[in-house]
């Protein structure tokens, strides 16, 4: 029998394993629900600025049989908010959000403050992961981070910054190279603190924001230099990009991550198709995972593993009301039990 940490090392090495692994990595893709939190009297937003609290949120998760794996944080605010920007860290319902941006333009990146993984959040995060690696053993610990594109669009306006990624190219350079200096430096304080895995997600660097011509010379490129600078993680890396992939498998073909991962709008059929020798991941809709039943739940789980994916997770971020009954029956299926 191979335990959680084993099969996933085994996948991301493009070995067959006995069955499909079954993970939430955290991060974007939040796996903390309302019941959880009953389940153990932990709740957010307590647990986002408390390490031992996130660590303990993040066994529930393996302890109630949801899925394969602890993953923190529940949240893509941490960059943002030690760089600069105000966050609102939301309730036991509504995830955390940033409020205030820090500048203007491309151009004003040197007011940004650098990550500090000392202090803040980012300490709790990597506080949390040493608190699992200490107390825990063959489960895999992911760490996450909130890709190049998505935190660059985090701390000043979305709109100015897409447009000045054309008007101001070499200004949107160097503060891409700025943004992902810092995303590695907190990546690489994941690892340390024992992080087996890191998971990227970049839902605003999509195919269908950018264009393939950008979403080549701006997401790939940063995600791959965010990449080859994670080289000490023992099992892997991930990388989750929303929207269709039509437009942009080509070049989404390009990012040096161990796994793909893609949101419920990509078939999985069609993904493995164009990506035959790819490590998948995902996808089983948040949507009936929350507003579906574990019969639902259970056909779309089978759908993914019949159409390709290699390691079965929700497709995005699970919403904070969806029925505990529900995402069990995802690792029930894999498991064979249903």
């Amino acid at each position: 029998m191979l335990t959680p940490k084993e099969r996933l090392k085994l996948i991301f090495d493009g070995q067959k394993a006995d069955r499909p692994a079954c993970i939430c990595p955290g991060g974007m893709m939040n796996m903390v629900t309302s019941d959880l939190m009953d389940a153990v009297n932990i709740y957010l937003p307590d647990a986002h600025r408390d390490a031992r609290k996130m660590a303990d949120l993040a066994k529930t998760v393996y302890e109630k049989g949801c899925f394969e794996n602890y993953g923190v944080p529940f949240c893509m605010t941490v960059e943002a908010e030690e760089m600069g920007a105000s966050v609102d860290l939301g309730t036991n319902i509504y995830e955390p959000h940033v409020t205030g941006y820090v500048i203007d333009s491309v151009t004003d990146y040197r007011k940004l403050t650098p990550v500090d993984v000392t202090k803040g959040r980012a300490k709790v995060v990597t506080d949390a992961i040493r608190i699992l690696k200490a107390e825990t053993k063959d489960i895999p610990i992911v760490g996450n981070l909130t890709g190049p594109v998505s935190t660059a669009s985090s701390v000043m306006e979305p709109v100015i910054f897409y447009k000045e990624l054309r008007k101001r190219n070499k200004e949107a350079h160097e503060y891409m190279e700025f943004i992902t200096d810092q995303l590695i430096a907190f990546g690489r304080a994941q690892i340390e603190a024992g992080a087996d895995v890191i998971a990227i997600s970049d839902p605003s660097g999509t195919g269908e924001i950018l264009g393939p011509k950008y979403f080549e010379e701006f997401a790939v490129t940063y995600i791959n230099r965010l990449l080859d600078s994670l080289q000490k993680e023992k099992l892997g890396t991930i990388v989750h990009i929303c929207g269709q992939m039509s437009p942009v498998y080509k070049e989404i073909n390009e990012v040096r991550s161990s796994a793909l991962s893609f949101d419920s709008i990509v078939p999985m059929k069609e993904a493995r198709k164009h990506l035959p020798d790819r490590v998948l991941m995902g996808n089983v809709s948040t949507y009936a995972l929350e507003f579906g039943d574990p019969a639902r739940v259970k056909i779309l789980t089978k759908s993914c593993m019949r159409n390709g994916s290699d390691i079965i997770a929700p497709a995005c971020g699970l919403g904070m009301k969806s029925p505990l009954p529900n995402i069990q029956a995802i690792l029930a299926c894999v498991k064979g039990e249903a």
